[in-house]
C-alpha cells in the first residue's frame, strides 16, 4: 500500500510515517517546514519528502492519505485529496486502527512533559527486556529514533490532546484507548482550539471514560485540575505522586536540582535516582514513568536503575556546543510554566552563573498572546531573556520588556546574534527555547561565536 502523509515532518506525524514504513507500506509525505531532526530521521527511513503542499504531490494516486491536524480547508492539497476522491484519515484514526489493536497501550498524557515522560517509560521498558513498541513527540537518545514497530504486547505512546484534524476536532487522544494511563499535568494551552481550560478538562475527561477499569491512572497529587477532571467521573483505579511531601509514591530530593533524589513508596525507600537531568518536573516525569512500569510488573527497584542510565530526548535542554565561555542549550519548551521549570532547574544546577534565556514564542497559543500575563515571570531566573518578535506576531512583545528589566525584544534573528555576540565574552548558559526551528539560530549563532 502507498501512504501519502500531509504535515510528515511534524513530530506525531513522522512518527506514523515510521511506523508505516516498518508495516511495509510506500510511505511518501509532504510538508512546508523541512527540517531536522526530523527530516533527517525520514530520509534515513527512505521516506520521500516533498517540500511544500500542491496537488501534483498526489499525482501517483497514494492508497491512503493521512492528513495532518495542522492542515486546513483551503490547503491546496488538501483541496486536492478531497477533490480527487482519495481515501484520507486522521493519524490518531490511523494509529488506533491499524497499530493498537490488541496493544497494552501505556499513554503519557498532559499540558508539559509528555515527550521526556514517555521516553523515560519507554527505556525502563525496554532495559527490562520488554522490547516496547512507542510513538514519541520527539527522538529520544536512547533510541535515535522517535517510532518503532515491535512484536511485544507493550505500546508506549505520548498522547497529545491537541485536536486530530480538520474533520476531526477531538483530541487525539481519545482514540488510543490506553491500559495504563499516566496524566503528567493540565494548565491552558492550544488557544487556537480550545476556548478555555474547561473545554481541555472535558477532553481529559473523555479519556477517563476510555481507560479501563482494571487500568491505572498516575497523576500529581496536588493537580487541581486532573483533580476535577477525576472528579467528574472515574471508573479506574488510581495512583498519586509528590515530590518532598505524602504521596504513596514519593520522590526526596537529595539535591535541590533534582538530579539526585530517593523514591519512596508507602515512606519505604526503593531506590536513588542520579542521572543528568534537572528540574522538579522531571522528577515528576521519572516517578510517574516508574508507577506506570510497575503497572506492567517492573519492580521500581529495577525502574530506577533504568532510569539512571537514561538519555534525554532531543531538544529538551540537549547541550548542542560549548565555545569558550558559553554552553549552548537547545529546548522544546514554548509554554511559561515549561520555561520557568526549565530555567528554574538549570538556575539550580548552576548556582549564581549567568543563564540567558533567547524565546521564539512560535506556537499557536503563543502568538495569539494568551500567556501574556504569565510570560514575564516565566524568566525570573534567567539574567538576560532575550524574545524574538516575527513581523507577523499578531501582539506587541514590548508590553513584556515593560514588565521585567530582564526582557530584551529583538525583531530579526541578526539582532539576537549581534546581542548574544555582545553577550558571548561575560560566558554563562544561552538557552534557546522553540518548537520549531527558529529561522536557523543554532546553527548561524555556533558558527558566529566560533568566528569570534
Amino acid at each position: 500500500m502507498h501512504i501519502h502523509i500531509l504535515g510528515i515532518c511534524g513530530t506525531f506525524m513522522g512518527g506514523l510515517a515510521v511506523l508505516a514504513r516498518q508495516l511495509g507500506h510506500e510511505v511518501s509525505g509532504s510538508d512546508q517546514n523541512v527540517y531536522p531532526p526530523m527530516s533527517d530521521q525520514l530520509e534515513q527511513q527512505g521516506i520521500t519528502l516533498m517540500e511544500g503542499y500542491r496537488a501534483e504531490n498526489l499525482a501517483r494516486k497514494p492508497d491512503l492519505v493521512i492528513i495532518g491536524n495542522a492542515l486546513s480547508r483551503g490547503n491546496a492539497e488538501v483541496e486536492a485529496v478531497l477533490n480527487q476522491g482519495l481515501p484520507y484519515t486522521s493519524g490518531a484514526q490511523w494509529l488506533a486502527d491499524t497499530v493498537l489493536q490488541n496493544k497494552w497501550v501505556l499513554g503519557v498524557a498532559g499540558t508539559h512533559g509528555k515527550t521526556t515522560t514517555t521516553s523515560m517509560l519507554t527505556w525502563i521498558l525496554e532495559h527490562q527486556g520488554l522490547n516496547p513498541s512507542f510513538l514519541i513527540g520527539g527522538i529520544p537518545l536512547n533510541f535515535g529514533v522517535s517510532a518503532r514497530l515491535t512484536e511485544s504486547a507493550f505500546f508506549v505512546l505520548e498522547a497529545d490532546e491537541y485536536d486530530s484534524a480538520f474533520f476531526d476536532k477531538r483530541s487525539k487522544f481519545v482514540h488510543y484507548r490506553p491500559r495504563t494511563a499516566i496524566f503528567n499535568n493540565l494548565e491552558f494551552d492550544h488557544a487556537d482550539i480550545f476556548p478555555d481550560l474547561d473545554a481541555i478538562k472535558k477532553q481529559f475527561h473523555h479519556l477517563v471514560r476510555t481507560i479501563p477499569s482494571e487500568g491505572l491512572i498516575i497523576s500529581p497529587a496536588y493537580d487541581a485540575n486532573i483533580n476535577e477532571v477525576l472528579i467528574m467521573g472515574c471508573w479506574t483505579p488510581t495512583v498519586k505522586t509528590s515530590v518532598n511531601a505524602d504521596a504513596q509514591w514519593n520522590a526526596l530530593l537529595n539535591q535541590a536540582d533534582g538530579s539526585n533524589f530517593s523514591v519512596t513508596f508507602d515512606k519505604v525507600e526503593q531506590g536513588v535516582v542520579d542521572w543528568s537531568l534537572t528540574g522538579e518536573h522531571n522528577v515528576y516525569n521519572a516517578l510517574s514513568a516508574i508507577v506506570a512500569a510497575n503497572h506492567v510488573g517492573i519492580l521500581p527497584s529495577n525502574a530506577i536503575t533504568a532510569l539512571n542510565s537514561f538519555k534525554n530526548v532531543k531538544r529538551r535542554m540537549e547541550v548542542i556546543a560549548k565555545i569558550n565561555a558559553v554552553t549552548l542549550y537547545d529546548d522544546f519548551a514554548h509554554h511559561p510554566t515549561a520555561i520557568q521549570t526549565t530555567l528554574d532547574g538549570l538556575r539550580k544546577q548552576v548556582g549564581k552563573e549567568r543563564i540567558v534565556a533567547i524565546v521564539e514564542p512560535r506556537s499557536n497559543t503563543m502568538r495569539l498572546g494568551t500567556h501574556t500575563d504569565t510570560l514575564a515571570q516565566s524568566f525570573n531566573n534567567a539574567d538576560l531573556a532575550i524574545i524574538y518578535q516575527p513581523s507577523n506576531l499578531t501582539w506587541d512583545l514590548t508590553q513584556l520588556s515593560q514588565q521585567a528589566d530582564n526582557i530584551k525584544i529583538c525583531t530579526s534573528i541578526d539582532d539576537i546574534i549581534a546581542r548574544l555576540k555582545q553577550e558571548a565574552p561575560i560566558g554563562g548558559h544561552f538557552v534557546m527555547m522553540s518548537n520549531g526551528s527558529f529561522g536557523g539560530l543554532y546553527q548561524r549563532l555556533q558558527a558566529a561565536l566560533v568566528e569570534d
